[in-house]
């Protein structure tokens, strides 16, 4: 049950409050079954005799009281009789409060009874959800990357040349960058040391920082030499940082104080994960889109790694609490896990990832240290276990490459401090200066290279594969990703309709193939919609290897400038086992017995394009395709102006109707020549645009629209019938609770941009305006952005809906003329407008409801309770249709025989 139906439910029960029913209303509006409450009033399923009292096991322990309701609350969540049965809620009221206590969580709730509607997610896990949280961006990220953003703008204005030579900016920046870190972070002494003597040793005007910057990081790459007084206490870096000899770029007196501002931030709330950030900020658009690189903030980075491994890791902590032995096999165990993104960029996941394991690994040490203690034994210094080394990259870009190193680095050393701080007594650190190889952080592409060269497996090792590779579906992707592909899918047929993402999954399944080890990433939702989910998902579940978690779609902003939000899915992939699977939307959690790929709680069932509808339906074709360089399409002015200057021209308009013409209301007609093709030819203004189109399709790189030069008064793809059609748009907001569907005459001519059903009955209108056919198509219909893209092979072909009598379709069309009786109330509004969730007229929407009701009896007698139920009702009957269209085809087949 969604969110939304939850709180309309709550709506309902508060409206029609009952002091004898509310909390079997109460459970009722989470989507517990009516058969279930029936037997929980008849005491089936009340584990408590005491009256008044209600105790579902593993639901809720319910009572009222009249004074100190939270001091009851308290009192009930800790006796025996009531835990026994593992409630998850206690809950107590005197009907005008209540107080409510989650015994997993502890969270508690102390509301006016009439506020439960917008509290419904306390009690989401009735429901079988749980209420999912991510903390917020770092305010100092944000901040810093902006001010370098700036800094980055201004230099290449004042140096030109290093527009041509980003490289050398980019090693400048990331030099920078680790000055203001250091003095922020006790790695250069005193704190602040690189902004003094910036301010002290340079003159206003800017023009000698270049000096000073050279000759600080010609004393950063040495131990000895002689060096002015305010360099010497700087002390050596070493680690291939400062290496390479690069000439700082000249700096104005703004760029000067940019650099100043830059130095007052606290960088020591800076995470390291700012130098993904900084990288989007300096990167050229072009060189990034190319890539399909996305800078991933870090609450995104935890909605992905928590659960693939932090999770299973910290509840192995908590459930070995007691025991030293075990613990110190989780630290051992810590110590070897190796952690692999194959398209690291600056090393964002490995960052965070790295963090979060040495957060875990200090709060085993505490425990171990106190249980130590309280046996009376000696805790020896304790020193982090985890290394540097356990994390392997591959990066293409080689400054992204050098600063998920350098990101590393920095990550350890704020790592180091932490353990020092939270462990004083019981843990020590080791000094970061100077700087060893950190990372097996390797440049190169990653669909070509080795995977095992890169991060070595062997049979028992626990790896982990993760990151947010790059997107680019196939008409974007250049001639060295198309090359790419070929490698990675060679044998697989029709591979080039593949996003270039699909290069890592395949990869990846085949690197965890039998071991024990797991990947996850983030990709756009294309990969689980449309045509892609026929051609990827049988190469990762043939391989015996299951979806274990996924986060459906969803938009991001970022920390990076420019903020650009992307449509995401993240999916978790294992070799098969029997352990759960959740799937997370929105702030929910659900533990499901299989996840599709198609992110639904149902069977691993794939819908595959048909040419002929698998119910009975009549043919649904594609709109006819002009291709004339708009010289046979008019605007309403254009046909007025045709017709003026001769009306016999008027018998060869037709009124023009796409997708934006019918949801937007837009006007435009076509020129169709299908008769006196000479008389045609014999008008000027009619010969002058034929003239044109043949011209247009003669440079036409494809032969076939070449060809058609010949005949340029004629359509491209002409699908034209003499008949009235129902059409269907082919491209529609994902935001719609309805397909709009539009009924037409034969004066109009539908183009290529909409699916249209020729002499189609009152009762198909119906079906494919319910509920039922949306909450399929959003399913299976590829994207283009969020936008669904109709098929009529993909969507109207594959829909399952049972064979009905003649007075079935009587009464659907009923429903049908009432839909549009409410329509034809607007006839100033556009579809657009009409089927938008915000404004949508109520009766109209009642119509709909209706509609949707007469159609779901036939389906079943008994309501569904949400799409998740209706999506998984169809994906039952698609799998028996085609069953029973198999065997009807093998019958026919022997017959022939």
């Amino acid at each position: 049950m969604t969110s939304k139906e939850i709180e309309s439910n709550l709506l309902t029960l508060i409206a029609n409050f009952n002091t004898e029913e509310f909390i079997y209303d109460l459970l009722l509006s989470y989507g517990i079954s009516k058969t279930s409450i029936v037997r929980l009033k008849k005491g089936d399923f009340n584990m408590s005799k005491v009256a008044g009292e209600v105790l579902y096991k593993g639901k809720l322990f319910f009572t009222t009281a009249t004074t100190d309701l939270h001091l009851r609350v308290e009192q009930l969540a800790i006796e025996e009789r009531i835990l026994k049965q593992k409630p998850r809620f206690i809950i107590c009221t005197d009907y005008k409060i209540l107080v409510a206590k989650d015994l997993k969580t502890k969270a508690n709730i102390d509301i006016p009874i009439a506020d439960l509607p917008s509290n419904y997610d306390f009690f989401l896990p009735l429901s079988g959800a749980e209420v999912y949280k991510s903390k917020n961006d770092n305010k100092a990220d944000r901040e810093a990357s902006y001010q370098l953003a700036r800094l980055y703008d201004i230099l290449v204005q004042d140096n030109p040349e290093y527009a041509k030579e980003s490289h050398q900016l980019n090693l400048f920046l990331s030099r920078l960058l680790f000055c203001f870190f250091a003095e922020d972070t006790d790695i250069f002494n005193p704190v602040g040391v690189f902004t003094d003597a910036l301010a002290q040793h340079t003159q206003n005007s800017g023009v000698d920082v270049d000096e000073f910057l050279n000759a600080l990081f010609k004393k950063l790459n040495t131990d000895v030499g002689a060096f002015p007084t305010y360099l010497q206490k700087f002390p050596y870096v070493n680690g291939g940082l400062f290496k390479d000899s690069i000439t700082a770029p000249h700096f104005s007196s703004k760029a000067r104080q940019i650099l100043l501002d830059c130095g007052d931030l606290d960088w020591s709330e800076i995470n390291p994960d700012i130098f993904g950030s900084m990288i989007q900020a300096v990167a050229d658009p072009e060189e990034r889109s190319d890539l399909g690189m996305h800078y991933t903030s870090v609450p995104n980075i935890k909605k992905l790694i928590e659960p693939l491994f932090l999770n299973t890791l910290t509840e192995e902590f908590d459930k070995q609490q007691d025991n030293l032995n075990a613990l110190n096999i989780l630290i051992a165990r810590l110590g070897k896990i190796k952690f692999f993104d194959p398209a690291c960029g600056s090393g964002n996941f490995l960052i965070i990832t790295y963090k979060e394991i040495r957060l875990l690994e200090i709060e085993i040490i505490k425990r171990i240290a106190e249980l130590s203690m309280q046996k009376g034994l000696t805790v020896p210094l304790q020193f982090t276990n985890i290394k540097l080394s356990q994390f392997y990259g591959i990066e293409i870009k080689d400054f992204a490459h050098e600063m998920a190193i350098l990101s590393l680095w920095l990550a350890e050393h704020q790592m180091n401090k932490v353990f020092d701080d939270r462990l004083e007594g019981v843990g020590q650190s080791k000094p970061i200066l100077p700087l060893k190889e950190a990372g097996n952080i390797v440049s190169g592409n990653a669909t070509r290279l080795s995977w095992e060269a890169v991060c070595p497996r062997k049979a028992n090792d626990e790896i982990y594969i993760l990151g947010n590779p790059p997107y680019l579906g196939s008409s974007r992707q250049n001639s060295s990703q198309k090359s790419d592909m070929d490698l990675t899918f060679h044998n697989v047929k029709n591979y080039k309709k593949l996003d270039f993402i699909a290069n890592w999954f395949f990869l990846a399944t085949e690197f965890i193939k039998g071991l024990n080890s797991k990947y996850a990433f983030v990709t756009t939702n294309s990969i689980t919609q449309g045509e892609q989910v026929a051609l990827l998902w049988p190469l990762i579940l043939n391989r015996n290897q299951e979806i274990f978690f996924a986060h459906q779609s969803f938009k991001w902003t970022n920390n990076a400038r420019g903020n650009a939000g992307v449509s995401v899915v993240i999916i978790g992939i294992r070799n098969n086992e029997n352990n759960e699977k959740l799937i997370f939307n929105d702030n929910t959690i659900q533990t499901v017995k299989n996840i599709s790929p198609y992110l639904s709680n149902s069977e691993n069932l794939i819908i595959r394009a048909r040419l002929l509808p698998i119910s009975k339906f009549p043919e649904m074709i594609i709109g006819s395709k002009i291709s004339d360089d708009g010289h046979l399409t008019l605007e309403p002015q254009d046909k007025q102006n045709l017709i003026a200057t001769n009306p016999n021209i008027e018998k060869y308009i037709k009124k023009y109707i796409g997708a934006q013409e019918f949801i937007k209301g837009n006007h435009r007609y076509c020129i169709h020549i299908d008769k006196d093709e000479e008389e045609a030819f014999s008008i000027t203004q009619l010969k002058e645009r034929f003239e044109k189109v043949r011209l247009f399709r003669e440079k036409s790189t494809k032969v076939a629209t070449r060809k058609k030069a010949l005949k340029p008064h004629l359509f491209d793809e002409d699908k034209y019938q003499n008949h009235d059609f129902l059409l269907v748009p082919q491209t529609g907001s994902e935001r719609r609770e309805y397909v709009p569907i539009g009924y037409f005459n034969d004066t109009y001519l539908p183009s290529n941009g909409c699916r249209v059903i020729y002499q189609s009955q009152p009762w198909l209108f119906g079906v494919l305006s319910s509920k039922m056919h949306i909450v399929w198509v959003k399913a299976v219909a590829g994207r283009l952005k969020t936008d669904m893209q109709y098929s009529n092979t993909l969507c109207y072909n594959t829909f399952p809906f049972p064979d009905i009598s003649t007075k079935q379709k009587d009464t659907i069309s009923q429903y049908v003329f009432d839909v549009l009786d409410e329509r034809a109330k607007f006839p100033e509004k556009t579809m657009a407008w009409l089927y938008n969730p915000d404004t949508m007229p109520a009766a109209l929407n009642k119509a709909h409801k209706a509609l949707d009701f007469a159609i779901e009896q036939i389906y079943r007698l008994a309501p569904f309770n949400n799409d998740a139920e209706r999506l998984a009702y169809l994906f039952k009957l698609y799998e028996e249709m085609c069953k029973k269209d198999t065997l009807f085809a093998k019958v026919k087949k022997g017959k022939k025989k």
